[in-house]
């Protein structure tokens, strides 16, 4: 029988200072295996710090294109930033824009110059880039992927978040905000769909599916033991949003989440009995990528 590997990662690290506790803790004390690194966080340095001081933790880039601060000079990429020098918060018209400005070579040399930026931003930490994936999934972004597949050998990209999960699992579990998860299942399969062949043809690994996306904010204790006891054999990802109090700089883009509870399902001990009881094996992309 196949074995049943999870692979359990922690967004936004380096956004804010109440961010990185927590993903430390659920590392040391639960069942977090990795995390992802926003760069341009308000609390990068101190996320770097925690992560060379815990080097079990798997830390990849978390690479932001919206709702956040660019690591290129805004002068440098005009085309990608509002008028205060940061991206523009809108996930679906950014996408959109992106679309359209990646018709003409200067939008497509701008998002070269801001994705390089980050990855070598990351490169200058020191630390080993675990896997990539994107704020909003942005990474699967059309126009994005292949700027990434292109830097992968310089940057040495051997894992990334490929965003596809069961819509029916998660309807079956929680019926609320249907029309956010349909859309959000329709868009993801698409991308998915594009993404796979090109990510497997560029050697870079990937689970096999990736959960958690329709149910984010709310990655609580019944879900992650609901999740457990379904899981199929194979790699699976759980991605969330763990936090130890509310994050000023993320609070405008996540109203309603339940960080707290999410903290409290990774370090839970019926979580980590449940682990063991299913005999799942927590591991992180930089095993699966070796």
């Amino acid at each position: 029988m196949t074995a049943r590997r999870l692979v359990v990662t922690a967004d936004d690290f380096g956004a804010a200072p109440e961010v990185n506790a927590a993903v430390v803790r659920a590392h040391r004390d639960g069942i977090l295996t990795s995390t992802s690194l926003m760069v341009t966080g308000d609390a990068v340095e101190e996320a770097v710090q925690l992560a060379r001081e815990t080097p079990t933790l798997a830390v990849g880039l978390h690479l932001v294109l919206a709702q956040g601060r660019p690591a290129a000079p805004p002068a440098e990429i005009p085309d990608l930033v509002a008028a205060d020098g940061a991206f523009r918060p809108g996930p679906v018209t950014t996408g959109v824009r992106y679309a359209f400005e990646y018709l003409f070579r200067a939008g497509r040399a701008q998002l070269r110059r801001e994705i390089e930026a980050q990855l070598a931003a990351f490169a200058a930490t020191g630390l080993r880039l675990a896997h990539l994936d994107g704020h909003l999934n942005m990474h699967l972004h059309p126009m994005v992927l292949p700027i990434l597949l292109e830097l992968a050998p310089r940057y040495r990209i051997r894992a990334m978040r490929l965003s596809r999960e069961d819509l029916g699992a998660a309807l079956r579990y929680d019926r609320s905000h249907f029309p956010r998860k349909l859309a959000e299942g329709v868009v993801f399969h698409a991308l998915a769909a594009y993404a796979a062949p090109r990510l497997r043809a560029a050697g870079i690994a990937t689970a096999d599916r990736v959960c958690g996306m329709h149910q984010t904010g709310h990655v609580d204790e019944r879900y992650l033991l609901a999740l457990l006891a379904a899981l199929p054999p194979g790699v699976s990802e759980v991605y969330c949003h763990p936090a130890e109090g509310v994050a000023p700089a993320m609070a405008p883009y996540q109203q309603g989440y339940d960080h707290a509870g999410e903290l409290a399902a990774l370090t839970s001990a019926r979580v980590r009995e449940a682990v063991h009881a299913a005999g799942v094996e927590l591991v992180s992309y930089a095993e699966l990528a070796r």
